[in-house]
């Protein structure tokens, strides 16, 4: 069975990608995370999110990935014996000092993407220092990934969404040289982003990051091919990117299963990823070797939708009213639609806005407003409001 892991920076993330069909969810501690602009998890808030991925029967994976200096390693053993106690399903690290420790603590290793893994003889090394899973690098092809589960007999776990690494993952010193914050200790600035004037001022200014990762139409071909999980990028991301990306890969996976995927369901959530992130996607390295196509060079623009209206914090099954916390602009008379964990899109009209002290309103325009929306139908808590997209 193919595991659909979802990432998730801070516990609210977390609960929302389980929620929305997530079989997995990584995280990163204080220390020893590649995110280190993230909340990330204290040791008490990975034991919360532990026990509720495991009350769920579900999995949770810790990052330990960063490029150790000898000063990194001073409390290494201590964290690791406390991811052990708390009962974490594996660590993902990078470093090889961080592979043998966590090993000798008994616990499973997934090798980090940071490691760059593209062929099957690192593999086999690996291997034999205990490691369980592989993530594959971002870079790496259909043939590549044929080849090394051919040849070797463990779990790969392939990016099938979200953010490229301009750079080979986990080989980028740009940020280093020019901010001095390492991103291969998780202090990335993302200098592949900016964007950089031209000294030719005839010459339009540049930039030269890869646009994203989208596997859409190759998640068939990858389950066929053996791989073990399918991952999302993005623990910085919001909740409701979150939902999205998680709701339209757990609802490709089951029709695959099921045998009922079709051409227009693919377009469909196709369309609905589109949307929710402001980058282009596309398959980049896994059917050939990206071009200009892939990445932006100039006129890049990146917008922000405000898609995202509201979410469901609880029904009032006597009166038929639904407890939304408001989270974009929306007014009487818009077209919405909710989704939300086991349900297919509801179309809405919004004819009634109540707010706290009973009065009805003609538009919520304060974020985080609590409001009630007649709804005949029950909804379930954590269930979201979006403006209206596509119909399927």
């Amino acid at each position: 069975m193919t595991e659909l892991l979802a990432p998730a920076g801070d516990l609210e993330r977390l609960k929302i990608a389980y929620l929305y069909g997530a079989d997995a969810c990584y995280i990163g501690g204080k220390d020893f995370s590649l995110r280190a602009n993230a909340k990330n998890f204290s040791l008490e808030e990975i034991k919360i999110a532990t026990e509720f991925a495991h009350s769920l029967n579900k999995k949770i994976y810790v990052t330990v990935n960063i490029v150790f200096h000898d000063k990194n390693l001073l409390n290494l053993d201590e964290y690791l014996s406390s991811l052990k106690e708390i009962g974490i399903d594996a660590v993902i690290v990078s470093d090889i000092v961080a592979v043998k420790k966590s090993y000798e603590k008994g616990l499973d290793i997934i090798l980090s993407t940071q490691s760059s893994i593209l062929n099957y003889r690192a593999i086999n090394f690996w291997k034999n220092l205990n490691v369980k899973r592989f993530v594959l690098g971002r870079e790496s092809s259909r043939e590549d990934i044929i080849r090394i589960k051919k040849e070797c007999n463990v779990e790969l776990e392939c990016f099938i969404h979200g953010a490229m690494c301009t750079s080979i993952s986990g080989k980028c010193v740009l940020s280093n040289y020019m901010t001095n914050r390492d991103s291969n200790r998780g202090g990335c600035a993302q200098i592949c982003r900016w964007v950089f004037k031209n000294e030719d001022e005839n010459l339009p200014d540049f930039t030269f990051m890869s646009k994203d990762l989208n596997m859409v139409e190759y998640i068939e071909d990858m389950i066929n091919i053996g791989v073990s999980s399918f991952k999302v990028e993005g623990r910085m991301r919001s909740i409701y990117y979150i939902a999205t990306v998680i709701m339209c890969y757990r609802k490709i996976i089951d029709k695959i299963n099921s045998h009922t995927l079709t051409e227009q369901d693919k377009k469909y959530y196709q369309k609905i990823l589109n949307r929710v992130a402001n980058r282009d996607s596309m398959p980049q390295f896994y059917h050939k070797f990206p071009s200009v196509n892939e990445s932006y060079f100039t006129d890049r623009i990146e917008i922000s939708n405000q898609d995202f209206l509201g979410i469901v914090l609880d029904y009032d099954e006597k009166n038929k009213l639904i407890y939304l916390e408001q989270r974009n602009y929306f007014k009487k008379g818009d077209i919405v639609e909710f989704i939300g964990p086991n349900m297919e899109p509801i179309t809405y009209t919004i004819n009634t806005i109540i707010d706290e002290e009973n009065n009805n309103i003609e538009v919520a325009r304060h974020p985080q407003m609590h409001l009630y929306l007649p709804f005949d139908t029950p909804i379930n808590k954590y269930s979201m409001m979006r403006i209206k997209l596509f119909d399927k």
